[in-house]
């Protein structure tokens, strides 16, 4: 709701201004507002996006209105938004990403100086011209003549526009909940209505009187160039907005945009979706069909409305269907408010709007990738002959620049220990051949030489030449050698003498080097690595690959000694072994190098990492380290039993003995070796922090929560639960009125057995807390505790808030970790019953 009324706030005067700019009726701008809100929210695939006039569509729809009148620039907005649906359906949506970001940014600003240009006319107390350059031309005449108090309103919104956001101290922060455009609209009209009651003000005619599309008049093949146009234009601009405002969305959350179903619009706290661009296509064709048949504006997304919805906290369409909505009841109730706006006020904002079109870091981008001719061809193109024209250039400049790079290859030669060296940098096309063939033919006959290739493509031109001169030197005597960048060798294909690259004969994708890595990659070749040679399970195991799952402890525990257990497979042996060998060829030649430092220096991890011995838990991978970086201890549950645990019984039902202190959550077994590696990490190694990790679906927490079966003389209590009754404390501290919930931020924990794995992260914290080295250290101020959850099904880490996770407070929040860090700890507090894990709401 609140994001609605802001963007309500934001499109309103500039449905108006947009209106005012292109000569169409000023209730025109509000039917598109109110179709795009409504209809582009409803059917669009961009959930935050908000539709509605285009900045970007001014300059083409201005000129459709002068050579064809309204009505049959109406008509023109239907045929493109029937071409927009027609293309949605043909999912070439992603295809429109594939222009040049240039072209692009160089469109925009083209049509921004336009804009700028026109309305400064109308600021100025004069009337636009018909073209860009007769604007431009026109000016200084304008200057000369000018005065009335049009100019001085004009100047007001303009700097209410730029200074309204950097209102500073606690006045500025409340007053920065309005929107700039909304602020600076209202002052002016306030001074105007005291200073300037003569002032032209904004005129909307009855809604009786509005005009209705027409069939349209004129040559086909200019009419279909206008349909095209305004389609083209408006499509390109809706689907960069929609990735704009995705990126927006991601920012906001924290976290890279999950490509999921782009159909959920529901307000929910998720992580933000991916657009779904061809069902926006469709949407936006829908409204600007709608808004056409409507005599309304042609419509498109906008990165301005959009990015003011997901900072006003928007997460879902409702927003946009909401604003378009208000818009629609302003437009009905609100005329004679509307008609105390001043013209000049209108016609600043624009041009605020045009001027800041063109981004100077757009131009700094483009430069640093070496796109400023097309970027400056676009915006002339638009400039001097309109939209549709000027993206044509831009292309024809992006094609030339792009087939001047693919021929620009530097061929050195140079010798080296009596050898003759050739280094190509770049791609090796026909282009490059007479030059590859000239620096080719300065070596000797027979020499000995190395190419080095350093480039990704070579066509069947480049390499006939390469293959024909190698030949003739080897026929004399000489050795030819091919090598990548990094000097591995490479060899033509077809060739038995050495090397690595290999190809068709028709073009070699060259060169591809077995590199020498200096660092360990991400593990990107780690997916699904074993899928091809995984054996059947067993019919009496689980589908899951938990290391331990609700069945596989069931029958842990319900295990009667004496039956067979399951013989080894044959294929674990060779998996291992395979795995040695994949491991031989190809991970030591890259890691020897820092094991042998590791070797010969000793380790000195930074951290002790506890966490479950699940086979699904990658600690490496999962925290992105290497071999000395972490001091790993792994088992069932990731429990660390306090250091006043029971020793071991011998009786058969796991009875304490009569001399021990009976303490109900004590557990009922000792363990030293969890202790002992907790005692060596902490005084030995010195490690600077020490992380216990809880993971989702945990066997051990499930066993927990399902409860202990029945022990006796001929069912023993086993060691699995003998080991298990360590995570009582958890379940108790759960099940407690006197501690507060752990809980995710943004989210509620899923069922029972999240629960108790996030609650169990933090009772394992307070136990580690009463090792004697621990809490020596902590109170040095020399150590750190954190607690992490991870879930296996979404690759998604949290960790535990500063306060719990050091002692420091009762905050116990696992708060998501997003590509820049973790999350700030959700505003919205979670209450929980105690006695029912599920039931809980969010205030």
């Amino acid at each position: 709701m609140s994001a609605s009324i802001t963007v309500f706030l934001i499109a309103v005067p500039m449905a108006l201004g947009l209106s005012l700019a292109v000569g169409a009726p000023l209730e025109a701008g509000l039917v598109a507002a109110a179709v795009g809100g409504i209809v582009a929210g409803l059917f669009g695939g961009a959930p935050l996006q908000v539709s509605g006039p285009s900045a970007g569509l001014t300059v083409v729809t201005a000129e459709l209105i002068q050579i064809y009148g309204w009505r049959t620039t109406c008509a023109i907005t239907i045929g493109a938004g029937l071409l927009q649906i027609l293309l949605g359906t043909l999912r070439v949506a992603r295809n429109a990403l594939a222009v040049s970001p240039a072209i692009v940014h160089g469109t925009l600003a083209g049509i921004g100086v336009a804009i700028a240009l026109a309305q400064l006319h109308i600021m100025l107390g004069g009337s636009p011209q018909s073209s860009v350059v007769a604007n431009a031309l026109a000016l200084p005449g304008q200057l000369a003549v000018i005065g009335g108090s049009a100019p001085l309103i004009g100047a007001l919104t303009i700097a209410v526009v730029l200074l309204w956001p950097r209102l500073p101290g606690r006045v500025g922060r409340l007053a920065r909940r309005i929107p700039a455009a909304l602020a600076s609209v209202v002052i002016a009209t306030a001074v105007a209505a005291v200073a300037a009651p003569g002032l032209a003000r904004v005129d909307l005619p009855s809604w009786r009187s509005h005009a209705f599309p027409e069939l349209p008049h004129g040559p086909v093949l200019a009419l279909a160039t206008a349909v095209f146009t305004v389609m083209l234009v408006a499509g390109l601009e809706s689907l960069l907005a929609a990735a704009a405002v995705d990126r927006l969305a991601a920012d906001r959350a924290g976290e890279p945009v999950k490509p999921s179903s782009p159909t959920s619009g529901s307000a929910t706290a998720v992580p933000p979706q991916r657009s779904d661009l061809d069902r926006e296509l469709r949407g936006q064709g829908v409204a600007n069909t709608l808004s056409g048949l409507l005599g309304g504006l042609p419509v498109a997304g906008g990165v301005v409305r959009g990015a003011a919805n997901v900072r006003a906290g928007a997460t879902g369409r409702a927003s946009s269907v909401l604003h378009g909505i208000w818009v629609l009841l302003a437009a009905a109730l609100l005329v004679t408010v509307f008609e105390w706006i001043p013209l000049a006020a209108l016609a600043a904002l624009v041009m605020v709007v045009g001027v800041q079109m063109v981004s100077f870091a757009h131009i700094r981008n483009v430069h640093r990738h070496r796109e400023f001719p097309v970027y400056a061809a676009t915006v002339a193109g638009v400039i001097g002959f309109g939209a549709l024209a000027g993206v044509a250039l831009g292309v024809a400049v992006a094609v030339v620049v792009s087939l001047r790079r693919l021929g620009r290859t530097k061929i050195a030669v140079s010798e080296q220990d009596g050898r003759h060296v050739v280094t190509v940098h770049g791609q090796l096309t026909f282009l490059s051949v007479p030059r590859l063939s000239r620096a080719l033919g300065q070596l000797p006959p027979g020499a000995d030489a190395t190419v080095e290739l350093d480039g990704s493509f070579m066509d069947h031109a480049a390499y006939e030449a390469i293959q024909a001169w190698r030949g003739a030197q080897i026929a004399q005597g000489g050795s030819v050698a091919f090598t990548g960048r990094s000097g591995g060798s490479i060899a033509l294909a077809g060739r038995s003498d050495g090397g690595a690259l290999t190809g068709r004969s028709g073009g070699v994708a060259a060169p591809t080097v077995a590199a020498a890595h200096s660092c360990c990659r991400p593990w990107t070749p780690w997916r699904n690595h074993h899928c091809h040679d995984r054996p059947t399970r067993p019919a009496h195991t689980t589908d899951t690959t938990s290391a331990i799952s609700t069945t596989s402890l069931t029958e842990a525990i319900t295990f009667t000694p004496g039956s067979a257990p399951d013989t080894a497979r044959p294929e674990s042996a060779h998996r291992l072994r395979s795995g040695l060998t994949s491991f031989q060829r190809n991970t030591a030649p890259l890691v020897r190098d820092e094991l042998a430092r590791l070797a010969s220096e000793g380790q000195s991890p930074s951290q002790l990492f506890i966490t479950c011995a699940d086979s699904r838990l990658v600690t490496s991978m999962i925290t992105a380290s290497g071999p000395g970086d972490l001091f790993t201890v792994r088992n069932v549950g990731n429990l660390v039993p306090p250091p006043h645990a029971l020793p071991t019984d011998s009786s058969p039902t796991g009875t304490p003995p009569t001399d021990a202190p009976a303490t109900p959550t004590a557990p009922a077994t000792g363990d030293d070796s969890v202790a002992a590696a907790i005692e060596y990490a902490v005084e030995v190694l010195r490690v600077e922090s020490i992380t216990v990790c809880g993971h989702s679906g945990c066997g051990a927490m499930q066993a927990l929560l399902r409860g202990e079966p029945e022990a006796g003389p001929d069912r023993p209590r086993t060691p699995l639960w003998r080991w298990l009754r360590h995570g009582l404390p958890s379940l108790e501290r759960m099940a407690s009125r006197r501690h507060s919930w752990a809980r995710i931020s943004g989210r509620l924990p899923a069922d029972e057995v999240e629960q108790l794995c996030l609650t169990n992260v933090v009772q394992q914290l307070e136990h580690l807390r009463a090792h004697e080295a621990v809490a020596r250290r902590l109170a040095e101020g020399t150590l750190q505790l954190h607690g992490m959850y991870f879930h296996v099904g979404e690759a998604q880490a949290y960790l535990l808030t500063e306060g719990a996770g050091s002692g420091a407070g009762h905050d116990e929040v696992f708060d998501r970790v997003g590509t820049e860090g973790p999350e700030p700890a959700a505003a919205r507090p979670t209450t929980c019953s105690t006695a029912h894990p599920t039931t809980c709401t969010t205030a």
